[in-house]
């Protein structure tokens, strides 16, 4: 009986977590000024990044308002970070980035390599709440680190192949001429400010991560209002629309290659 309630509890608490996601995306009103929307993603990423810290393990934490344990973490905007100029803000994490090889190697991540990473993303609509843009409707991207516990080789939001004789068959076998631009797939915020750190020397799938940081991209630099593919990273029974969503990444690069096109 006692494992029965549990069950019943367990499906009622995430009934509820998704019911009020849903909600939250019902209510959502699109400004029909896209700058407005701009501005409530501005202002959201600096509630959140006032809202939030890194743990030991380099994980995106909410600041607790009853445990007093993390009265002593820096917020995420006291921390190094930096603005790039399509709004998209970084975090190299102290600590936690790639050891200098012997002999030297380039392990800085180009905007075309192959490479490996653990990642936690989530999405995010921008709403005004009490006069101020905050973060709702909260949704799962991808996250290896509580998935699979593997590294993801190359997903397709951070590169996808338009290269003649070398496309990937989604580009290749599009039947729209949105579908057949690299934007239509690629956030390309994201890209952009990986290119601002380095890869680790192609470290084992099996290594315990330690996150080397943290990029946030407002919605003017995923998707904003275009056409994008309808991803599916976190097995909804549906793709959720990407539409006027920031993203928030959480991550490790496991190891670069150049790509051979």
């Amino acid at each position: 009986m006692k494992k029965i309630f549990l069950y019943i509890l367990a499906g009622s608490l995430c009934f509820s977590a998704c019911k009020k996601s849903d909600d939250d995306v019902n209510t959502y009103v699109e400004p029909e000024d896209i700058n407005v929307q701009n501005s409530y993603d501005d202002q959201a990423i600096k509630k959140f990044m006032d809202e939030n810290y890194l743990d030991v393990q380099g994980n995106i934490k909410s600041f607790s308002a009853t445990d007093t344990a993390d009265d002593k973490e820096k917020k995420l905007s006291q921390l190094d970070y930096k603005t790039l100029p399509s709004g998209t803000i970084y975090i190299i994490r102290d600590g936690a980035q790639p050891p200098t090889s012997t002999p030297p190697k380039d392990l800085t991540i180009k905007p075309n390599d192959s490479m490996r990473i653990m990642v936690r993303a989530n999405s995010y609509l921008a709403t005004l709440s009490d006069g101020k843009g905050a973060f709702t409707a909260s949704a799962t991207f991808i996250n290896t680190i509580n998935g699979n516990g593997v590294p993801v080789l190359d997903p397709t939001f951070y590169y996808i192949s338009n290269v003649e004789g070398k496309k990937n068959p989604l580009i290749k076998n599009a039947t729209t001429d949105a579908a057949k631009q690299p934007g239509y797939y690629v956030i390309s915020g994201f890209n952009e400010a990986l290119q601002k750190f380095n890869a680790y020397d192609n470290i084992s799938n099996s290594t315990p991560y330690n996150l080397q940081g943290v990029i946030i991209v407002p919605s003017r630099a995923a998707f904003a209002r275009n056409p994008h593919y309808p991803y599916n990273y976190a097995g909804y029974a549906s793709p959720i629309s990407l539409r006027n969503r920031s993203f928030v990444f959480n991550f490790q690069v496991y190891g670069r290659e150049a790509r051979p096109y």
